[in-house]
């Protein structure tokens, strides 16, 4: 028996289709609904919940269309005409009905959520949250850790259960620092100051983007984030001071410069004035305090969470 074009295109087709679209799945990662820290974690419900809430309409919407269109096919006979049928107080009820009360509940969890789940909201007491400052810059990534006196490049490292405070700043276009595996992102603006707090609950190695496109490089925009025991981190903080170069004005020059696709690199001891200078560079006002608030973006009520 031979296939014509025709069938063998039908017979074919959808073991195909299932095997490509098997290929083209298999690297993705669903590092958002995989969280290891309670900001992202609460960031998962929100989007798990919203999804289940907005199903309760999109899914009986499909499956009566279906019903539908069988019941009242043509050689049905038991499906009664109406042809001058025009209302329903019942059916309205319910179109209109089970959306509003979705809205009201969907309305009222992002209120909540985005309250909780608010970027600036500290995790930890001060005296218990570790502060990183971040520079985005074309295109890397540079970390600043101002009790330690280091700075990192493409390589960011904390401890596990710790609270940690990201303030981010740009000396190039916006950015918008991104670790999806810990939830939230904030953007990178020149002369601003943004914040982000973080916490990883599990030890682990973390990718780490920009989630805001800035330019040629922008692909290589990436790094690593270690969440590490104590000690673990002790010893990354000691390999860092004994690897690094000094952190200079001549030496942060250089590292402004564009390139693409930057290996790590480690400078010690870093001038701990480096990120208050970057913010004053573009405002052309007094350096900020070290208590981070100086240059803060103007921030009325709720930032941004997980985007």
């Amino acid at each position: 028996m031979s296939l014509r074009p025709g069938r063998l295109k039908t017979a074919f087709s959808a073991p195909f289709l299932a095997l490509t679209t098997a290929l083209l799945l298999g690297g993705c990662k669903l590092t958002l609904l995989d969280p290891k820290g309670p900001v992202g974690a609460g960031e998962k419900d929100l989007i798990l919940i919203s999804t289940g809430l907005m199903l309760l309409v999109v899914i009986p919407v499909i499956v009566l269309t279906l019903v539908f269109a069988w019941w009242f096919r043509a050689s049905n006979t038991r499906a009664t005409y109406r042809p001058k049928w025009a209302h329903s107080g019942r059916i309205e009820a319910v179109v209109w009905g089970v959306p509003l009360v979705i809205i009201l509940i969907l309305g009222t969890l992002a209120w909540t959520s985005t309250h909780r789940l608010d970027p600036y909201r500290p995790l930890a007491p001060a005296d218990q949250t570790m502060v990183i400052e971040v520079v985005a810059l074309d295109w890397k990534w540079l970390f600043l850790y101002p009790e330690a006196h280091i700075a990192t490049v493409n390589e960011v490292a904390f401890p596990v259960g710790r609270a940690v405070e990201f303030r981010v700043t740009s000396d190039a276009v916006m950015n918008s620092f991104f670790i999806p595996g810990l939830g939230g992102q904030i953007y990178a603006m020149a002369g601003m100051q943004t914040k982000l707090h973080l916490l990883a609950s599990e030890a682990g190695t973390f990718e780490g983007m920009s989630a805001n496109y800035s330019g040629a490089g922008f692909s290589g925009m990436k790094f690593k984030a270690h969440a590490l025991s104590q000690p673990e981190f002790a010893a990354w903080v000691a390999r860092v001071r004994a690897a690094g170069r000094p952190l200079d004005g001549a030496a942060y020059a250089a590292l402004a410069k564009p390139s693409s696709n930057n290996p790590v690199a480690y400078y010690a001891p870093a001038d701990p004035a480096l990120f208050d200078g970057l913010i004053e560079k573009y405002l052309g006002a007094p350096p900020a305090s070290k208590s981070g608030k100086g240059h803060d973006m103007m921030h009325h009520g709720p930032g941004e969470s997980g985007k």
